[in-house]
């Protein structure tokens, strides 16, 4: 029987309960946790101890309703109990104890924009229970939320900060990421276990590429410095694999020098070939620091139309040649806007809270993120416009845009073979009453025909009934890779059960 002390702040809630009772273990018989009332703590047989913490744990009532469910509202899930970890200590030691009794675990990034929200506003930012740990333990990544450094070329920063507080410590410092996501209240260690994309792509990879080193606590409890060069097997298991394999804790980050001002061209289009067209020239000529595009209704809501939005930052006083940035593209419509880098960074804050005032944010959300290669992008884009309506969007996004292959290096953000390549990423945000099962159902069709087309699918998105033959298909020639990482790492199979990955 384990027998270490227990500090006076690990600490349970017992359920309905207006008092903190001191937990003393997990019960081996019951499979449930014990407390003072249930043994003295020493010698009562099949209660393993838990080990000294130095943040705290909350078993049911009070704390625990954020990480029941996630920002998708599509799946629901009540874990045993949530660790508020007061250190990497803490995380190592209930990894170690979660893995002798076979408790699932996964990190829940409670993110969000804390700064005008509040803890109100923190939740987390899987859309399918990625992050739901099954019954298990939730590890509430706000337990480390901290940005340790910034210097000239990175920042070092604990998983749980989100890239808003990266890119405010580094602007403060003239640095800032190279790639960032559009909504920045999303945390470090979360989009790190899936990828990051964002705008920057085109030129700088995903955000998993550019890590210089992470520290990872591992399946087995171990934590493990790990690199390009150091650990590199690790690193690579590590970054965008799905919190599979172990717990990021703390991340060194490159960083770019900021340019002060962004030149924001919108450019619209009525005839996909044109836009695909136009979109592949300004990747291919790569004139824009920054390229996106989205669909969206025709102002008479009788049609989609295509926009891509193409950014060329510039220094303060700095003018940009609009006329040679748009040399041979042919848009319908093109509206420019300039406004500071930090206003262009910052720009889907409005957006969200639109959606929150007008209730979509707290509505499911049943999102699809593919990538395709060009030769069949076209072919699924054009299926897509038929089978989505402007409900199915509700207010939300859908955005499609290129991308190269060869940017990103990280082996387990998986792409199609084809170095040209299109992201799908279908943020819907539909109204009250939306049918979610037929949505997640067209969700499952999209993904099949994307899959027939050579498309790979990111793994923030909302597709039904996965099973192991399409996860093995998925990674193709990378499974047994990532079987034997999970094997390695994670034996007892304990971590981030909610992908599905292995637990199918």
């Amino acid at each position: 029987m384990d027998r270490p002390g227990l500090s006076r702040r690990t600490l349970l809630s017992s359920a309905g309960a207006g008092a903190l009772t001191a937990v003393t273990g997990w019960n081996t018989t019951t499979a449930a946790w014990a407390t003072e009332a249930d043994t003295d703590t020493t010698t009562s047989a099949g209660i393993a101890l838990l080990p000294a913490l130095d943040g705290t744990m909350t078993l049911q009532g009070e704390g625990l309703e954020r990480f029941t469910g996630d920002f998708g509202h599509l799946l629901t899930a009540q874990p045993r109990a949530v660790l508020r970890p007061g250190s990497v200590r803490d995380i190592q030691q209930l990894v170690a104890f979660a893995r002798r009794h076979r408790i699932p675990v996964a990190v829940n990034g409670q993110s969000g924009d804390l700064a005008r929200l509040g803890e109100n506003g923190l939740e987390s930012h899987s859309s399918y229970g990625q992050a739901n740990p099954r019954g298990g333990i939730a590890i509430d990544a706000r337990g480390l939320s901290k940005v340790l450094s910034v210097q000239p070329g990175r920042a070092v920063v604990e998983a749980g900060a989100t890239w808003a507080q990266v890119t405010e410590a580094g602007l403060a410092a003239d640095w800032v990421p190279p790639v960032l996501t559009d909504y920045l209240h999303l945390s470090v260690g979360g989009t790190l276990s899936v990828g990051g994309i964002g705008g920057g792509v085109q030129h700088h990879g995903m955000q998993v590429d550019n890590v210089l080193e992470l520290d990872v606590v591992t399946g087995t409890g171990e934590l493990v410095t790990a690199s390009p060069t150091r650990n590199r097997e690790l690193f690579e298991a590590v970054l965008a694999g799905g919190g599979q394999v172990g717990v990021i804790v703390r991340v060194t980050i490159a960083l770019v020098p900021v340019r002060e001002r962004a030149h924001v061209f919108s450019l619209y289009y009525d005839d996909l070939d044109t836009y695909l067209a136009d979109q592949e020239k300004v990747l291919a000529r790569r004139r824009f620091d920054f390229q996106v595009g989205d669909v969206v209704r025709s102002e008479d809501g009788s049609r989609w139309r295509y926009k891509a939005e193409l950014v060329a930052f510039a220094d303060a006083g700095q003018e940009v040649d609009r006329a040679a940035l748009l040399a041979g593209l042919t848009p319908v419509q093109t509206q420019v806007v300039e406004q500071s880098w930090r206003e262009y960074a910052w720009r889907v804050d409005g957006f969200s809270e639109y959606l929150r005032a007008t209730g979509y944010w707290a509505l499911p959300k049943p999102w699809l993120s593919v990538f395709l290669p060009a030769s069949t992008a076209r072919a699924f884009m054009a299926r897509a416009a038929e089978v989505l309506t402007a409900d199915d969007l509700g207010a939300g996004l859908l955005l499609f845009y290129p991308y190269l292959r060869s940017k990103v290096k990280a082996p387990l953000a998986v792409l199609p073979d084809q170095e040209l390549g299109w992201h799908f990423d279908l943020l819907a945000f539909p109204g009250p009453g939306a049918d979610t099962a037929a949505m997640l159902e067209r969700n499952r069709q999209l993904y099949d025909l994307a899959v027939q087309l050579g498309g790979k699918r990111y793994l923030i998105g909302a597709v039904p009934g996965m099973t192991r033959a399409d996860w093995q298909r998925h990674y193709g020639g990378l499974w047994e890779r990532v079987v034997a990482a999970k094997r390695r790492w994670d034996p007892a199979g304990i971590l981030t059960p909610g992908q599905g990955i292995h637990t199918i």
